[in-house]
């Protein structure tokens, strides 16, 4: 199984969760999940390609689809976006504290 097919597992469960939120009319905002994105995205290129070149982890040539961001395939920021998209949504639907809506 390639990393992009486990991805798109994880971002499946998330677009149904993240859908289930907007058709419920209490999606987080998302402006501040694109903003959190950057944010989250930019950290993981940095993070990833340092812990990458310092050879704690590595990637199978045989499972990534040869397309990289510095030393990190692009496979790896899926579960970054998967994060920033999911856990808000999911705060939204449950009701979590000091959830106003």
């Amino acid at each position: 199984m390639t990393y992009w097919a486990l991805n798109a597992v994880f971002l499946a469960v998330v677009a149904v969760v993240a859908l289930a939120a907007v058709l419920s009319r209490r999606a987080p905002e998302w402006r501040a999940v694109g903003l959190t994105a950057l944010a989250v995205l930019l950290m993981t290129a940095v993070f990833d390609n340092v812990m990458i070149a310092a050879d704690l982890f590595w990637y199978n040539p045989d499972r990534i689809s040869g397309a990289f961001l510095g030393l990190a395939p692009l496979e790896d920021f899926a579960y970054a976006i998967a994060a920033v998209v999911l856990l808000p949504s999911l705060w939204h639907l449950i009701g979590g504290p000091n959830d106003v809506r």
